[in-house]
């Protein structure tokens, strides 16, 4: 790669990184009652180093957003929310529930570290599912659920991460990433599932392995 290619990947390495410089920026002034000059150069300089001095994984954005995809994931965690919320009450109320839970292994079908925070994050805020571990090398989520029961519970737990997953991707990711978002739903709605393509997610209940 020649010198001007480098320098062009660099700026646009930067331009990709301005949105969370930004975000890091407001939320250094958000610790603070006033905003005056000093603050703000303090803050530019904490975001810097936060994500060029420190070792981190680089953070790079799509710079594509879908409005009509972002309004959906938005409605949808709001209608999971509303719905695991009302279900985790009945079972705490149920004298006759007795719990049987598990932890699931999920393969995702990105490798993007943001895609994979956003996803652990938007399954954690709905109840009764909890990530407890990550494998960024492998693109695995391990989550806690509760309710399952049954190979079926576990299926539609692991088929609403996936779908958590392909809305923020939808939503944000790059369109290579939303063109195999969309090609592994086609492969599901045939009946490809990911055990079927390699994957055998393990699973493990509260007592021990099963």
């Amino acid at each position: 790669m020649t010198r001007p290619e480098l320098e062009v990947s660099r700026w646009r390495s930067v331009w990709r990184q301005l949105p969370l410089l930004i975000a890091l920026v407001a939320l250094w002034l958000f610790l603070w009652d006033h905003i005056d000059a000093l603050t703000i150069v303090t803050g530019v300089l904490l975001a810097v180093a936060v994500t060029r001095v420190l070792y981190l994984p680089p953070v790079l954005l799509s710079g594509r957003f879908n409005p009509w995809r972002g309004l959906l994931l938005g409605l949808r965690m709001m209608f999971d929310v509303v719905v695991a919320s009302l279900q985790v009450a009945f079972f705490a109320v149920n004298p006759r529930w007795q719990p049987m839970n598990a932890i699931i292994a999920v393969q995702l079908l990105t490798r993007s570290d943001l895609v994979t925070t956003l996803t652990a994050e938007a399954i954690s805020v709905v109840p009764g599912t909890v990530v407890v571990d990550i494998d960024r090398e492998r693109g695995l989520l391990y989550l806690h659920a509760l309710g399952t029961r049954t190979p079926a519970d576990i299926d539609r737990v692991r088929h609403h991460v996936l779908g958590t997953e392909e809305r923020i991707v939808l939503a944000i990711g790059t369109g290579a990433q939303a063109a195999s978002i969309r090609a592994a739903r086609r492969e599901r709605r045939a009946g490809i599932t990911p055990a079927r393509r390699g994957s055998t997610p393990d699973r493990s209940q509260d007592g021990g392995p099963s």
